[in-house]
């Protein structure tokens, strides 16, 4: 099973999101329960292509919601690298 871990840029766009978009407060249980499914299937979402060729996404608990990831099968650990809201203008493409 891998572990899954958020970086910390993932935790601070978390954080933002939060504020920003007035979230409620189990909204950190949310994500770890949208995050669970990577620990038995770290594979889950689709690859990304460009620049972002070896990472892959899957949607959180709100389907605006994007967590970006990185899979290390040596060390069987999936790592967040961010979290963006897919709606806003500055999302990364």
């Amino acid at each position: 099973m891998a572990r899954v871990e958020l970086s910390r840029t993932a935790i601070r766009d978390l954080e933002r999101l939060i504020r920003s978009h007035s979230l409620p407060r189990d909204t950190r249980d949310r994500v770890k329960d949208s995050l669970r499914h990577l620990a038995t299937f770290p594979l889950l979402g689709p690859e990304l292509h460009g620049r972002w060729s070896d990472f892959r996404f899957v949607l959180g608990p709100w389907r605006w919601m994007i967590f970006v990831y990185v899979y290390f099968p040596e060390e069987d650990r999936v790592v967040i690298v961010t979290i963006q809201d897919g709606r806003s203008s500055t999302f990364a493409t």
